[in-house]
């Protein structure tokens, strides 16, 4: 486990251990506490038994799914302390960071090193917020920011695989589409929940009296952003649908002209089929009376020749070949 402390308003970070956190978390009136835990559980003695936030002197049982592994996400409110799950986007994966803030402290948890705590720390010492509740702000804010870069960077995927497919349609395209549509499907369902469930603590806080103007402002902006995210993710799953429905139909452009070919072989062999065939049937006519060469060369010959170039002046008047050079 590993602990990192920012004293506020000071903003300079250090590393510390457990029991040194906990003091801290105790006296300090604004901290920040960031603790990073293995990805795999391979501690020994309290570390690996005690809940992450016991451990910190945050005490409450409700608080005991603070650090634990497969926790869904959620927004709680815990006798003063707001209680977070936050997703958190990590090129195609999704990470969660644990929040615990009040209003002198803010801790976060997560599960091996994340980016999100290096950009907060970042913002820390640049912004320097006078309390915990202006500083809960800052992973609020940087958690969309997360999904806003990666939902751009695949809107940008998207639009070059649009515009790659109209040059020339390759069969990987479908699998990066797919892909794509993975990932905003992804973006989506991990975002949705906990948007709502912050969205309903952060409404109930703001229709409180009590509640300062500066941390409505706060809150306003938040949802502002967090609204502005969403959208982008749900333009994000209608491009990819838009892009699969222009694929499929390049698809099916290209079958029409397989079909309009084969149309046209059928309308200059159909007449030559019937001719051969009827021809080759054994009437006492056909085996009797036509027996010289010049019969043979008239009728069997001359009759496909003329069918076949009226076939072909028939293709020529009504434009078809012009069509077909026109699609290609």
């Amino acid at each position: 486990m590993i602990v990192t402390v920012v004293s506020m308003p000071e903003g300079v970070g250090t590393r510390t251990d457990v029991e040194e956190a906990r003091r801290l978390l105790a006296t300090a009136r604004c901290l920040f506490v960031d603790v990073e835990l293995p990805v795999r559980e391979s501690a020994q003695g309290p570390e690996a038994t005690e809940p992450v936030a016991r451990l910190l002197g945050l005490g409450a049982e409700e608080a005991d799914w603070f650090g634990q592994p497969g926790e869904p996400t959620r927004a709680d409110l815990l006798e003063g302390v707001l209680g977070l799950v936050m997703p958190v986007s990590d090129g195609d994966q999704i990470g969660y960071v644990h929040v615990l803030a009040s209003e002198r402290f803010l801790v976060t948890a997560h599960r091996g090193p994340t980016a999100l705590t290096a950009e907060v720390t970042e913002h820390l010492r640049r912004e320097k917020p006078r309390d915990a509740v202006a500083m809960l702000f800052l992973p609020l804010q940087e958690a969309l920011a997360t999904f806003r870069r990666a939902t751009v960077a695949a809107l940008l995927e998207v639009e070059e695989l649009e515009d790659d497919m109209f040059r020339q349609r390759t069969p990987e395209q479908v699998y990066l589409l797919a892909r794509v549509r993975r990932r905003a499907a992804l973006l989506h369902r991990s975002l949705l929940p906990y948007l709502q469930a912050v969205d309903e603590v952060v409404t109930r806080r703001m229709l409180s009296p009590h509640f300062p103007e500066d941390r409505q402002r706060l809150a306003r902006d938040f949802q502002h952003a967090a609204r502005m995210v969403l959208t982008t993710v749900e333009s994000l799953q209608d491009a990819a649908r838009r892009t699969f429905a222009s694929y499929s139909s390049l698809v099916a452009g290209e079958q029409n002209g397989v079909i309009n070919r084969l149309a046209i072989v059928s309308v200059i062999f159909l007449p030559l089929s019937f001719l051969t065939g009827f021809f080759g049937m054994n009437f006492t006519f056909l085996t009797d009376k036509l027996e010289s060469r010049d019969e043979f060369w008239l009728l069997a010959v001359g009759l496909q020749a003329a069918v076949l170039f009226g076939s072909l002046y028939v293709l020529h008047r009504t434009r078809i070949w012009r069509r077909l050079r026109d699609d290609d």
